[in-house]
Parts: C-alpha cells; sequence; structure tokens
C-alpha cells in the first residue's frame, strides 16, 4: 500500500474509497447495498464510527470517516464483514451473476498473499486526511456528485444511496454553514495551531431511502480577525 494514503492520524477526519476487485459491478442489486447500510448502522452503535458523507456506486464506496477508535481497525472490521456477509448473499440468493462474480473474485484472490481463495475488496483504501475547509467542501462535492457524472440523477439529491438524500445530514450540513457565530452549546470554533480547520463533527444517520425532498446546499465562509476559521458543529 502506497505510504501516502495510509492513515496516520486515527482520529482524523478522512476521506475513503472502498473498492471492489475487478471493477465487478455488484452493487447493482440492492440488497447488496443493503449489507453496507446495515454495516455502516452497526459500526456507529457499537464502533463508534462517525459517518458524516458517503456514495455507494455500482463497484466503489466513498465516504467519509473518523472514529474515536482507532479508525483503520474499525474500516478493516468493516470490510471484513461486508465481504464475507455479500459472497453468503450471492452464494445464497438468487443471483444470475453467481458464476461471473465468484470468477473474478477468485481469480483476483490468486495475486494476493492475504487472501487464500477469494477476494472481494481490494486492499487500498486510498484514504486521504481532510485537514482544511477547502479539501472538506470539494470531497463532500465529489461524493455527492459521482451520482450525477454516472448519468444515474440529475440531482444528487435524486440518488438513494448516499446522504446528499439524508434529511439529518441535510440539516445539520445546512446549519453547520448558515450559523455565521457560535455562540449555542452545539457548536465552538476549532483552531491547531497556527492553521484553522473546519473540525467535522456533525454525522449522519441513515434513513428510509424512501425520503424525497428537493434542495439546495448553501455555502458561507467565516473571517475572524483577519483569518481563515470555520465552524465546528457537534
Amino acid at each position: 500500500m502506497s505510504e501516502s494514503y495510509q492513515i496516520r492520524d486515527q482520529n482524523a477526519v478522512h476521506f475513503l474509497t472502498f473498492q471492489v476487485v475487478g471493477w465487478a459491478d455488484i452493487f447493482t442489486r440492492k440488497c447488496y447495498r443493503d449489507i453496507l447500510i446495515e454495516s455502516f448502522n452497526y459500526c456507529r452503535t457499537h464502533k463508534n464510527l462517525k459517518l458524516h458523507a458517503y456514495a455507494i456506486m455500482s463497484n466503489h464506496v466513498h465516504c467519509i470517516l473518523s472514529s474515536e477508535n482507532n479508525l483503520s481497525d474499525v474500516v478493516r472490521d468493516y470490510k471484513k464483514y461486508t465481504s464475507k456477509a455479500i459472497l453468503k448473499a450471492i452464494k445464497e440468493q438468487p443471483e444470475s451473476r453467481r458464476e461471473w462474480l465468484m470468477m473474478i473474485f477468485e481469480y483476483h484472490a490468486k495475486f494476493n498473499k492475504r487472501n487464500k481463495d477469494i477476494q472481494f475488496w481490494t486492499h487500498e483504501n486510498h484514504a486521504v486526511e481532510l485537514s482544511s475547509n477547502e479539501m472538506i467542501e470539494s470531497r463532500i462535492d465529489y461524493i455527492h456528485q459521482n451520482p450525477v457524472r454516472a448519468g444515474i440523477v440529475e440531482f444528487e439529491h435524486e440518488y438513494l444511496y448516499s446522504s446528499a438524500r439524508n434529511p439529518t445530514w441535510r440539516a445539520n450540513f445546512s446549519r453547520a454553514l448558515n450559523t455565521a457565530i457560535c455562540k449555542s452549546i452545539n457548536g465552538r470554533w476549532f483552531n491547531s495551531g497556527n492553521r484553522a480547520k473546519f473540525c467535522l463533527r456533525f454525522e449522519i444517520t441513515v434513513v428510509d431511502a424512501g425520503y424525497s425532498t428537493r434542495w439546495k446546499k448553501t455555502r458561507q465562509s467565516w473571517g475572524v480577525n483577519g483569518n481563515s476559521h470555520a465552524l465546528c458543529y457537534r
């Protein structure tokens, strides 16, 4: 794994990508996407995972994560469980692509010492620590625009398996960006050394994908004594 893509600060906010080997389009089936969502919820409840933004595409997942625990361990456990659960579902549920999918997973396992017989996820997570306002906004836009760029939906909030359509995420994000003065108990200014950083503390709650409301994301930047600061929403 490239040194530049390792998670070094285990409590920092990171952008990660989980990729299926061979870019196999397995997440075109709802049952497999639901396994990912259920596993995210489990990790949030039992492993202190903070799920800040996400989008599940046909063969990969983009997400922004942090954890009060060791983030690398949480990610490892998440990928380990979901791979086993999805492979089990492929074998037990009706799946016309079963033979083709298993052939891909078995083929890629031959080239990896960590896997003896079968491999679902690649071992790289392409972790990028998000240490500035610009990086966070850029990655959130990148995640939410993925389904739009792929031609799946016209507007980002229309995609079912993305935090862009989640009402809790939208409310918290909008509230954080529109609160110029942080006086409530729910927020504070955060500054690390000489570099002001956006402290991404708001967390989405995965809800029923049937929810649908059009919305427009607003942005606002703050300046305090000539320095760039950002709101930390808890």
